[in-house]
């Protein structure tokens, strides 16, 4: 009998092992040292990851205050000087600075989305830096005798992507999200009123 395929019930193919690939691929990453799956194949910069992120993003949540707290109208008044606007805001930033931060996220999240330009803009910037990052990883990038790194291999995709940034009025859209964010957090942080347990730590701390 000639040597060949196996046929019949020895035809086994190891369906977990084949799935498993998918997620352990060991070709995944072009300079063949492997890499943790599905992420790997995304090819990663180094140092960046979606679990950093994630539990970034996680820490946050948690110490999110209760929204509802956080614009009780009730708990707002004009500071009767500066010096305790000063402590509001001091204290406030401290105490709610997971609910500023998600505040000005969801600010540039409103920036992009009603942008189009801005919208394509960043496509631009991804796929530079991106097509950028593969080059570095099939070859050495050198510039004046210096290896490209990833922070440069963003500023250089930066700098390719500048035009579109520009017709996009990517530097008003900047501004409009700085001003709209330390309104909104300034004025958040200068008239919430400090919390009793507040007060007493600010009267407790050494002068």
């Amino acid at each position: 009998m000639p040597f060949g395929a196996p046929k019949g019930e020895n035809c086994f193919v190891d369906m977990d092992s084949k799935a498993g690939d998918l997620f352990t691929a060991e070709d995944a990453h072009p300079t063949g040292t492997g890499g943790a799956g599905i992420l790997a194949k995304l090819w990663l910069p180094k140092g960046f990851s979606a679990s950093m992120a994630k539990e970034w993003f996680d820490r946050r949540r948690l110490s999110i205050r209760p929204w509802a707290s956080f614009v009780d109208q009730r708990k707002f008044s004009k500071p009767r000087n500066f010096g305790e606007l000063c402590q509001r805001v001091v204290k406030n930033v401290d105490v709610y600075n997971s609910n500023y931060t998600f505040i000005f996220l969801g600010l540039i999240l409103y920036c992009i989305i009603s942008s189009p330009m801005l919208l394509i803009a960043l496509a631009v910037f991804a796929g530079a830096f991106y097509i950028i990052h593969l080059k570095s990883l099939e070859s050495k990038l050198v510039i004046l005798g210096k290896e490209l790194t990833v922070p440069h291999q963003m500023s250089l995709a930066g700098a390719v992507s500048l035009p579109v940034f520009w017709l996009a009025g990517a530097g008003a859209a900047v501004f409009w999200v700085l001003g709209a964010t330390l309104f909104v957090i300034g004025s958040h942080a200068a008239f919430r009123e400090l919390e009793g347990s507040e007060m007493e730590e600010l009267l407790m701390e050494p002068v």
